[in-house]
C-alpha cells in the first residue's frame, strides 16, 4: 500500500533528479503537442501528446506541494509551479485551438 509519507520523503530527497528528469520532459511534451497540433495531426494524436505532458506537469505540481507541505517557500518552487501550469494551460489550449480550427474548416466547406 501506498503511504503519502514514504512519497514525499522521497521527492523531497530525490529532488536534483526528479527535476532533472520533469523539467525537460515538460517542456519536450508540451512543444510536441503543439508542434502536432501546428501540423494538423489526427485530433487522437494531439489528445496523446497532451495526456502525457499533462501526466508530467502534474508530477511536477505533487513535488512541488511537497515541498510546500514542509515550508520551503523559495523562488525555485515558484519557478517549477509556474512552469507546471504553463505546460498545463499550454497543452489545453493547444487542444481547444484543434477542436475550433476543425470546427472553422468544416464551416469553411
Amino acid at each position: 500500500m501506498l503511504d503519502i509519507q514514504t512519497l514525499t520523503e522521497f521527492s523531497r530527497s530525490n529532488c536534483v533528479s526528479i527535476c532533472a528528469f520533469l523539467v525537460p520532459a515538460n517542456l519536450l511534451a508540451t512543444l510536441l503537442t503543439v508542434i502536432l497540433t501546428v501540423l494538423r495531426r489526427p485530433t487522437h494524436q494531439v489528445w496523446q501528446a497532451a495526456g502525457i505532458a499533462g501526466i508530467f506537469a502534474f508530477v511536477m505540481i505533487m513535488h512541488v506541494y511537497t515541498w510546500f507541505m514542509i515550508g520551503v517557500v523559495m523562488t525555485p518552487t515558484y519557478i517549477l509551479l509556474s512552469l507546471a501550469i504553463s505546460c498545463l494551460l499550454t497543452n489545453l489550449g493547444a487542444i481547444l485551438f484543434r477542436r475550433f480550427s476543425l470546427q472553422l474548416v468544416s464551416l469553411w466547406k
